[in-house]
């Protein structure tokens, strides 16, 4: 399959409002027109961008969810992806089995498919049921990108196991409120030798303060790109996916050739 060896990225960082379900539609379609304008072909945004995150009751929760992909924010997007782009957001999800704290994965029009977070981090185990699948990888114009959820930064076999499956890009929506995510997720890209996105929300919720700061790596680690703290709209950066596929780091060590799984039993046993 020929690619194109350019491909431009983007993170949209935004301050959704909690429950405020239409004026997060709106900011949210104000960053897919500015994406737009500057022919981004992926683009991911932040973690519940649909209803904001600090819930005081389940019927804030209720009234700020929505099914995937029928619900207006996941129809926003579909429309948006029509044009042949890719975008990954965070969505407050109501399914038949409950809530989820959902990643919707849609591209050129169609829904690929959608994550469900399985690291709830705080009072998000108060409102969400955790997810039981492994995290996807989907192929998009001949390039693999996996996706994750916020938290999900925490536990290196995530990274890993996307990696494993062939993720060239791992694509991260996040509403981080503890300050080294972002580094963590250099530490990610290092030891996995694959792009990351992650996009985060910034403001002040019910006593949360988020720390903005979306960020674009590169296999080596190196930040593309870096947004402020405070700062709201769009990021991007031209990339070229296949140097993922390298994973030498010398000209005798590759990172995936050279595991050792036999020694890793602990990581999967809880004796």
């Amino acid at each position: 399959m020929t690619v194109n060896p350019a491909m431009r990225i983007a993170v949209g960082q935004l301050a959704p409002l909690i429950a405020d379900v239409d004026e997060n539609l709106m900011t949210v379609s104000n960053i897919l027109q500015k994406a737009e304008k500057v022919d981004v072909d992926v683009l991911v945004l932040p973690e519940l961008c649909n209803s904001g995150y600090a819930f005081k009751n389940k019927g804030e929760l209720s009234a700020s969810a929505e099914p995937i992909p029928e619900g207006p924010m996941s129809q926003e997007l579909l429309a948006w992806s029509g044009g042949g782009r890719l975008v990954v957001a965070g969505i407050c999800e109501r399914t038949s089995e409950g809530f989820f704290n959902s990643a919707v994965v849609v591209g050129s029009g169609e829904h690929i498919t959608t994550y469900h977070k399985i690291h709830l981090f705080l009072d998000e185990k108060d409102w969400f049921l955790p997810g039981d699948e492994e995290p996807p990888v989907i192929e998009y114009r001949g390039y693999r990108f996996g996706v994750m959820v916020c938290f999900d930064w925490a536990f290196p076999e995530v990274a890993r196991v996307l990696t494993l499956q062939g993720a060239q890009v791992i694509l991260h929506p996040a509403n981080i409120v503890l300050p080294y995510c972002q580094d963590a997720m250099v530490t990610r890209s290092i030891e996995n030798r694959v792009y990351t996105a992650t996009a985060n929300r910034t403001g002040i919720e019910r006593g949360l303060t988020f720390s903005g700061a979306s960020q674009i790596t590169d296999v080596k680690g190196s930040r593309l790109t870096q947004m402020g703290r405070d700062e709201t709209g769009l990021a991007w950066v031209d990339i070229d996916p296949s140097l993922a596929d390298d994973k030498a780091i010398t000209e005798r060590n590759d990172l995936l050739e050279d595991r050792r799984p036999s020694l890793y039993r602990r990581l999967i046993s809880d004796d």
